[in-house]
């Protein structure tokens, strides 16, 4: 998930302190890593509509994140004439457009299907508003966010952690946090050559979480800093 960017972000609404302080407490190790690494810097991206935020995920998905948000600028500013500058598109807005402007912006054909998507998802009431959506559990976002073309639940989860402030998440299916925990708990080298049977299982995680909740959204942050950790000794 790319860096929120910094004039548009808040603190996370969770004891910080709190939280870490319990994670060194239940699992020594961690507190190691989290010693290692410094302080919990993490930022929420600033408030957006689930329907703006997942149009953006949709947009960044398999895309360096320059060429993304060039592309998101671009359809943005497609809208202008109808929504006015500044104003995001509703998903009345994307369900009227013809094909040709979104194409226009650079967007690929199953990526316009997955806006297309989000925007009936959303008017349906399947996409919850920012209102609702604070008021349900982890567990509700993803079921309901998934029916969405194109959303799995990576990209759900990072909008749990980093957009709703949520304190438990851990996304067992992320490259990075599979590779700090094999770096953390199961003596990966930082100059080794990364292959799959390295990466820690989904079982092994699911066992050790079990001293980090609640706060395993906090324990993933410093499972991605453990890589940022090991790029830097291997560069050395």
């Amino acid at each position: 998930m790319s860096s929120p960017h910094p004039a548009r972000t808040r603190k996370p609404s969770y004891d910080t302190n709190a939280a870490i302080a319990a994670l060194s407490a239940a699992d020594p190790r961690l507190g190691k890593l989290i010693e290692r690494c410094g302080p919990f810097t993490m930022r929420l991206a600033h408030q957006q509509s689930p329907f703006e935020a997942l149009t953006e995920a949709i947009i960044y998905q398999q895309l360096h994140g320059k060429a993304a948000a060039t592309i998101h600028r671009r359809m943005l500013e497609s809208f202008h004439p109808v929504c006015g500058l500044g104003n995001h598109p509703s998903p009345e807005h994307i369900l009227d457009c013809p094909n040709e402007q979104l194409r226009a912006a650079g967007l690929s054909h199953n990526k316009m299907l997955a806006l297309r998507d989000l925007a009936a998802k959303t008017i349906d009431g399947t996409v919850p508003t920012l209102q609702k959506i604070r008021r349900m559990s982890d567990d509700e976002i993803i079921a309901h966010l998934t029916q969405v073309r194109g959303i799995g639940k990576w990209t759900v989860e990072m909008m749990l952690i980093f957009r709703l402030g949520r304190p438990d998440v851990l996304p067992l299916d992320d490259y990075g946090i599979r590779k700090g925990f094999s770096l953390t708990f199961l003596g990966l080298k930082p100059t080794q050559k990364v292959t799959p049977d390295l990466l820690a299982t989904k079982e092994q995680m699911l066992r050790r979480a079990k001293k980090w909740h609640p706060w395993c959204s906090i324990a993933s942050w410093y499972m991605w800093r453990a890589c940022d950790l090991a790029a830097k000794k291997a560069e050395d």
